[in-house]
């Protein structure tokens, strides 16, 4: 990996990490529920679980791309536009229609297991081992550096989506702000991935 990637990388990572989705508005609803220091073990589960999915697909891709170069390529720019889609579906995105009715917190092993089925979380998988890896390259390192840079990341925002849950999940009720906050996140999550086209 490029030492000029990873910037464009941590701002793809940012971006990914901080928008709405499964996990989040998840972690969201279990904040706003049970209170950070139960929702934490949640929280730790995704930034235990989602890294090491991404090591696992990574690690997989690389043989494939160092055997076939152009498939690098094209996915890259696929990866783009299916993107260009999330972005546009979260500049769109509506409210949050309902609350995550359980009867106590998601514990670590059962996060860490839900982010092989979190559509998100592949599609994220995805675009940054596409657009992030270069053929040629240390597998292990590129892909370790995409790993630790979604791990740290995920942490915090996990706790920040937590602790804010009931203000985070008021001020998105209100039409006008979610529209305002979804365009921003879309706008950033395109920003980010531009740079590793050029």
């Amino acid at each position: 990996m490029r030492p000029e990637t990873l910037l464009p990388l941590f701002g793809f990572v940012v971006a990914a990490t901080v928008t709405p989705g499964p996990n989040n508005f998840m972690v969201l609803v279990s904040g706003a529920n049970w209170g950070l220091a139960r929702t934490l073990q949640h929280i730790i589960g995704i930034a235990l679980g989602f890294p090491l999915m991404i090591a696992a697909v990574g690690l997989g891709l690389d043989s494939v791309f160092e055997t076939y170069p152009l498939v690098h390529d094209i996915l890259k720019y696929v990866a783009f536009a299916y993107l260009l889609f999330l972005a546009w579906r979260i500049a769109q995105a509506g409210r949050p229609e309902s609350r995550m009715v359980r009867s106590r917190p998601m514990t670590m092993f059962e996060a860490m297991a839900f982010q092989w089925v979190n559509p998100k979380a592949w599609a994220l998988i995805f675009g940054a081992t596409t657009l992030f890896t270069t053929p040629g390259g240390d597998p292990v390192l590129q892909v370790g550096i995409i790993a630790l840079a979604f791990g740290l990341v995920c942490l915090p925002n996990g706790v920040v989506w937590c602790l804010f849950g009931t203000a985070i999940a008021r001020l998105l009720a209100d039409d006008r702000r979610r529209q305002v906050f979804n365009i921003a996140m879309a706008v950033l999550l395109i920003a980010s991935v531009l740079p590793t086209l050029i």
